[in-house]
């Protein structure tokens, strides 16, 4: 319980430092949850390939690639029982 209080100041503080100093922050990370908190917009790779680039409430709403509903769709959730879906390895042609 610690780790999340903890996890929810420092969201806080990043986004205050954002908003006072009128600047922006990249953020690189599979928390799905910080980037619902933090983000306007993102990018979300697949074995190091831009494989969506949108803003966060299109993402959340309507994810086009597969990874990126394979990532939303493994997201656990407190009222969820449902087995976690996992996300299948895609190879990219290179």
């Amino acid at each position: 319980m610690k780790h999340v209080i903890i996890k929810a100041q420092i969201l806080k503080f990043l986004k205050q430092l954002c908003y006072e100093s009128n600047t922006s922050i990249t953020i690189i990370t599979h928390d799905l949850g910080v980037v619902a908190e933090l983000a306007d917009r993102v990018i979300v790779m697949y074995a190091g390939q831009i494989v969506e680039d949108t803003d966060v409430y299109s993402l959340f709403k309507n994810p086009k690639h597969p990874y990126t509903r394979g990532l939303l769709e493994s997201t656990p959730t407190l009222d969820s029982r449902k087995e976690l879906t996992s996300i299948e390895v895609q190879y990219l042609p290179w």
